[in-house]
């Protein structure tokens, strides 16, 4: 078996097929299918971005194509740009976010910043039409947000608060989703 360079990924592609690929091939797929009105420049350190998470931080050798895309599009859409990846392998299956990190990214501010996010991410995790939508960390989450190093009471109705804002949300979506959700 040959071994992979250091600065490539394998991409599994939907015939299952694997492609070796650096970080610059990755780049100029990703600039050069794009429409014109992004900023290539952004659209390169944003690739090379993902990348490297699933390079380095993740020590992943190998990534599907629809993994990298969904990636790629968080990335984006977090920089205020709406774009779509375009991969049937993707849809239907088992969306995972981290209420971890959502309470972590609120800082400061917890809950203030926290719900408007949480509802930002289950709505984006609905576009992509999950099978199921999961929410793990919870209780790591709810202490958190409580101040909490012990379970309390205060942090039993944070939890309910949570999972009940979870439900309020998806019922309240204009289309309906024919989805589970899971809160773990």
């Amino acid at each position: 078996m040959i071994a992979l360079n250091s600065d490539c990924l394998l991409f599994q592609l939907a015939s299952g097929e694997s492609v070796p690929c650096s970080a610059e091939m990755i780049c100029i797929e990703v600039i050069t299918s794009s429409e014109s009105l992004v900023d290539p420049e952004m659209l390169r350190h944003a690739a090379a971005s993902v990348f490297y998470y699933f390079k380095t931080e993740l020590g992943r050798e190998t990534v599907t194509v629809g993994e990298f895309a969904a990636a790629l599009e968080k990335v984006l859409r977090t920089l205020g740009l709406t774009i779509r990846a375009a991969d049937g392998e993707r849809a239907r299956e088992i969306f995972t976010a981290d209420l971890r990190l959502l309470a972590r990214d609120s800082g400061d501010s917890l809950e203030l910043f926290f719900y408007p996010r949480l509802r930002d991410e289950l709505r984006w995790q609905l576009r992509q039409s999950p099978r199921v939508l999961r929410f793990q960390g919870l209780r790591g989450c709810v202490k958190q947000l409580a101040g909490a190093r012990r379970w309390s009471s205060r942090c039993d109705q944070v939890q309910e608060q949570i999972v009940e804002y979870l439900r309020s949300c998806l019922t309240a979506e204009p289309e309906p989703h024919d989805c589970a959700l899971v809160v773990e």
